[in-house]
Parts: C-alpha cells; sequence; structure tokens
C-alpha cells in the first residue's frame, strides 16, 4: 500500500502545528492530529522566551499572537533575597521581550495556521498505535471522534504529543542524561496581582514566578522540593499564603489578590530521549523535558520544530540520507539545550545558590550590562555556558574589585 503522506505530526500544539506549518509550506502532504479540540487549555507557564517571540516572527505570527491582548514582557527580574537581579534580555531575531499567551489562544493560532498552510488537521482524533514494516514506522492506527478505525501512511511520523509521548514509547526511544522530579509546582490565575514583568523570587527551599497574561490576568507558579509534594497538596491554598511570606513586599501585593480559577499542579521528570530512528522522530517534550522553572519549553520546542522540519525537508529533497539528517539534528538540539538543561536541574533542586554564586550575584548586583547578560543567561539568549565560564566571571568580579 503507498502512502498518502509525507508526513504525519502527532500532537498540534507548540511542537506540532509548527512542524507541520514549516513542513507544508515546503509543499509537502501533511497530516496533523491531536485527541483534543482547540481552542482548548493545557498546563503551562505560557512564557514565550524572545527566542520564542524571534520563531513567531519569522513565521508570520507574530502579530496574530500579540493581538490577543497578552502583553510584551520586558523586564525580568530574579529577587533572591539578599540582592535582586533584574534588566532586560539581549535582542535576537529583532526584539528583546517575551509574551505569555494563554494556551487556549496560542495553540489555535497554531493550528489554524497549519490548515492554512496546506496541512490536514484532525482533531479530536486518538492514535492508537504505529503501522511498522520490516522495524521502520510507515503510519499511525487511530480512530475517529465518532469511533470510526483508520489508518493512515506517511514517509515519517512525528510524535509532538508532549514528555509522556506515545509515540516515543511505541518505538522504544532511548532515554539519556536523565535526572528525577526535583521540584512539585502548583499554577494558578489571579486578577489584582501587578507584577512589572516576569518576577521570580528564590528563597531556601521554596521558589515562586509571576507572569502577565491575558484579560489583565497574572499567572503565579510556586515550587516546592518534589520531596514535600504531600505536604503542598495536603493544603495548597495555605502553602501559597505561608510561602509569599518569605518575601514581605510581595505577600501585602498577593493578599490584595484574587484567585480566578483552581489550582493546577504536577512535576516532571528531566531527560533527553534519541529524537529519531527508521520513519519517525520527536519534537518538543517529547524528545527532551525538563523542569518549567526557566520557563524554556514553548520556545525550545519552537527551535525543534525549525531543526526537525528541515532535516526531514533536507531528506524529502534528497540532499540528505535520513540518518545524517537526523544525526544532525539530534545534535544540534542537545548542543544547544544541553547547557541550560544543567543550569535549569540545578536551580530546580530550590537550594540556597552556592557560595561562588552568591558571591557572583552580589558582585553584578548594580552593573546594569552584568546584570542584562545574567538575564540573557536566565531566559535562554545567552548560553549558560558562556555566562559562567570562568573568564567570564573573572571579568565580572574584576569589575566589582573582587
Amino acid at each position: 500500500m503507498g502512502t498518502t503522506y509525507d508526513v504525519i505530526v502527532v500532537g498540534a500544539r507548540c511542537a506540532g502545528s509548527p512542524t507541520a506549518i514549516l513542513l507544508a509550506r515546503k509543499g509537502y502532504r501533511v497530516l496533523l492530529v491531536d485527541r483534543a479540540g482547540f481552542p482548548s487549555d493545557t498546563l503551562s507557564t505560557l512564557v514565550i522566551q524572545p527566542q520564542g517571540v524571534a520563531a513567531l516572527r519569522r513565521w508570520g505570527l507574530l502579530e496574530e499572537v500579540i493581538a490577543t491582548g497578552c502583553p510584551w514582557i520586558e523586564r525580568y527580574s530574579f529577587d533572591f533575597g539578599p540582592v535582586t537581579i533584574a534588566g532586560t534580555s539581549r535582542p535576537v531575531g529583532g526584539g528583546s521581550a517575551g509574551c505569555a499567551p494563554r494556551r487556549y489562544l496560542l495553540d489555535k493560532i497554531l493550528v489554524d495556521a497549519a490548515a492554512r498552510a496546506g496541512a490536514e488537521v484532525r482533531e479530536r482524533f486518538n492514535v492508537d498505535g504505529l503501522e511498522v514494516e520490516d522495524g521502520t514506522v510507515t503510519g499511525i492506527r487511530g480512530h475517529s471522534e465518532d469511533g470510526t478505525p483508520v489508518v493512515e501512511r506517511a514517509r515519517v511520523v512525528v510524535g509532538a504529543d508532549g514528555r509522556n509521548s506515545h509515540v516515543a514509547r511505541w518505538v522504544d526511544a532511548p532515554r539519556y542524561h536523565e535526572k528525577p522530579r526535583l521540584a512539585y509546582a502548583y499554577y494558578a490565575f489571579y486578577s489584582d496581582l501587578p507584577t512589572d514583568g516576569f518576577e521570580v523570587i528564590i528563597r531556601p527551599e521554596r521558589g515562586w514566578g509571576v507572569i502577565p497574561t491575558n484579560d489583565g490576568l497574572t499567572l503565579m507558579v510556586m515550587g516546592w522540593p518534589h520531596a514535600q509534594a504531600q505536604e503542598f497538596k495536603a493544603d495548597v491554598e495555605a502553602g501559597f499564603a505561608k510561602t509569599v511570606e518569605l518575601a514581605p513586599d510581595f505577600a501585602a501585593r498577593f493578599r490584595a489578590a484574587t484567585r480566578v480559577e483552581p489550582f493546577l499542579g504536577g512535576a516532571v521528570e528531566n531527560f533527553f530521549r534519541t529524537p529519531a530512528g527508521p520513519g519517525w522522530a520527536l519534537v518538543g517534550d517529547a524528545g527532551y523535558n525538563k523542569d518549567p522553572i526557566t520557563a524554556q519549553g514553548i520556545s525550545d520546542a519552537f527551535r525543534d520544530a525549525e531543526l526537525c522540519s528541515t532535516a526531514i525537508d533536507e531528506w524529502l529533497e534528497g540532499k540528505r540520507a535520513y540518518d545524517v539528517a537526523m544525526a544532525d539534528y539530534q545534535t544540534s538540539r542537545d548542543e544547544h539545550v544541553f547547557p541550560m538543561y544543567e543550569f535549569t536541574t540545578q536551580l530546580a533542586t530550590l537550594q540556597p545558590p552556592p557560595p561562588e554564586m552568591q558571591q557572583l550575584l552580589g558582585a553584578i548586583h548594580g552593573n546594569q550590562e552584568a546584570m542584562d547578560d545574567f538575564v540573557s543567561m536566565q531566559v535562554g539568549t545567552l548560553s549558560p555556558a558562556e555566562f559562567l565560564a570562568p573568564a567570564n566571571i573573572g571579568r565580572l568580579m574584576s569589575a566589582a574589585g573582587i
């Protein structure tokens, strides 16, 4: 039986829809499926960091996202108690600001853009398994909302179905660089909780962030060490109220706010997966996942979509062998994200900064250029490997007279 599609993408949110958009714009026959209908919500920090904003600009979708009314995030601050580091990100791709649209708005924009690009979109479609011939994935088995069984074939199936990816499980994608769940976080939306950009407050064994989003609301995400998850779950409201008292100025703001949606919580494992094999590929959280404390997930998904779609295009065009193109996709992804992965998983332990980091924070406090670089590292426009390089640390210490 021949193939109906060049590419089938399983999962239509922040990794899957952009992959479908980019490949459909190249003229390929793309099928995009998701078990959800759109618009619909999903648990998320919402943040699109500046490099993700740059991707939306490249794809011609940024104006549509900003038109939802989500505010720009131009200022980032990190309150460590003794010092607060605040500033702006380095510019990338035409801007230095981020934004944080509600996911029911963002994901609908992306799905609709995939359809406009020429992809066939099937919502409320469940994928039950993969078609495999001689060790190579050749398609999917699934059923539509009315239960009708369907088999579709393609030259490659892309799993964009999240950290608990069925596609990854069905192909037994190897995991590496694994780390356990480090923090347990709860998310809630508040009215009357003003915030000057994206604020992060870090205290021993506690951390929280506040992020402006649509309709004048603020998303608040609070994390406790995973070992204390049961205590946190026992009374989330009390946990929030008690924790914010560690920052009295913020606590005063918080007490004047009103929670407008239920608490939602969770914790994630940290891992890389091999992102490709015979007839299959993975993008976004399906291929690489880490704690949300640095809010990199959406921007990572956008980057993966560009890297993976480029590799698939080169293969389908006959420019490169599939194995070679996909090996380069994995190498490029891993080299880019590994320093942030290590930085994020250290931050997610919610342990006090080690003495050398405390000294560095003290040295850069008040030095706006250095604080902007620290912010850039946190948001992903400057690699932690570059900022934390011994030569750079020495330069910053010297500038502070240390």
